[in-house]
């Protein structure tokens, strides 16, 4: 088993999707995976008290929490989970970040978060937009159809 369990707390439904994206590529990641949605309208003290019944139920030693963005409801009780166990926090959850973590399951908490944010900020890039290989723009201008392999 691994010591480090992944917690995602996020705006709804972010935290179930990304949970789910996870699990359709980490289908074994479930074990330690956990989702929290705030739904609008959540007190903060109902999403800490929700957290920290998931974090209860966690037999891992540490926990990487993932959160949406700083400084909102999300982020803001991650931040008072860190006194139950050795908790790290990162925000600005994306696919690339939580990805890299579950790569990297053997990793404890500190480690993960830093595999995090890379996976975060490499998964980051400009894509040049062109049709793919297989669609012809040109015979949508009358001219022969040819196919560019």
């Amino acid at each position: 088993m691994n010591n480090t369990a992944v917690l995602l707390i996020a705006h709804a439904p972010l935290a179930s999707a990304l949970r789910s994206v996870a699990e359709h590529v980490y289908p074994d990641c479930a074990a330690r995976l956990s989702a929290l949605d705030v739904a609008p309208g959540m007190a903060p003290a109902q999403v800490e008290e929700q957290a920290r019944a998931l974090l209860g139920a966690m037999p891992q030693t540490e926990v990487l929490v993932l959160t949406d963005v700083f400084g909102a409801t999300p982020c803001n009780v991650a931040q008072r989970l860190t006194d139950q166990r050795r908790i790290r926090v990162v925000t600005g959850v994306n696919v690339p970040m939580l990805w890299r973590v579950l790569c990297y399951e053997q990793e404890g908490a500190e480690g993960l978060a830093e595999r995090a944010m890379s996976g975060a900020t490499q998964g980051v890039m400009p894509v040049e937009a062109r049709a793919p290989q297989y669609q012809d723009s040109r015979a949508h201008h009358g001219q022969d159809r040819h196919c560019d392999q």
